[in-house]
């Protein structure tokens, strides 16, 4: 063999080479891609996941947030509206206490107190009811004023129990069954 003959078989190796060094080079280059790619997608899925999973997080405190703001402006307004409904019963209490029918009241509430606290007693009340409380209790009428909406304070005559009948009271005791009532 020559050496132009060598020469030349070693080029066409060489060039056999170096096309399959090309052929591999880009085989690979594809490949890489190709993961570079499933590789960003997978990133890209798992963040619109995680994304929607905040979202979703999210938007289930900013629900329950409105659901307890609203539970609260609802027992607010409806706590307002129960004030303003015992407000409304003291008054209709005080215009009851202007009324004829209330003598008679200030008379049972009277033979409660001595029912319950004996025939010895201290009797007492608002001062616009003075003179019925005098006419009903007699001697046992003590004339001191009572801040009270209407009613009667009774007392012992020692001092050692005392039966509070005043309106004031009986509504405070009752309060949370007019409230139901009103609500």
């Amino acid at each position: 063999m020559s050496l132009d003959a060598l020469v030349e078989e070693i080029r066409r190796r060489s060039e056999g080479e170096l096309r399959e060094i090309e052929t591999r080079r880009a085989d690979e280059e594809r490949r890489l891609g190709a993961e570079r790619e499933a590789r960003i997608a997978a990133v890209r899925q798992e963040q619109a996941r995680l994304g929607e999973v905040e979202a979703s997080r999210l938007r289930a405190q900013l629900l329950a947030a409105a659901t307890v703001n609203a539970r609260k402006r609802l027992y607010e307004a409806r706590e307002r509206r129960l004030r303003s409904a015992v407000e409304a019963t003291r008054d209709l209490l005080q215009e009851y206490a202007r009324t004829d029918g209330y003598t008679d009241t200030l008379r049972l509430l009277a033979a409660e107190a001595a029912e319950r606290l004996g025939k010895q007693l201290r009797i007492t009340g608002r001062s616009e009811d003075a003179a019925r409380l005098g006419k009903i209790a007699g001697r046992a009428f003590d004339a001191s004023p009572a801040a009270i909406l209407g009613g009667l304070i009774a007392e012992t005559s020692d001092g050692s129990r005392r039966l509070d009948l005043s309106f004031d009271e009986l509504l405070r005791l009752r309060e949370p069954r007019v409230r139901e009532l009103l609500a």
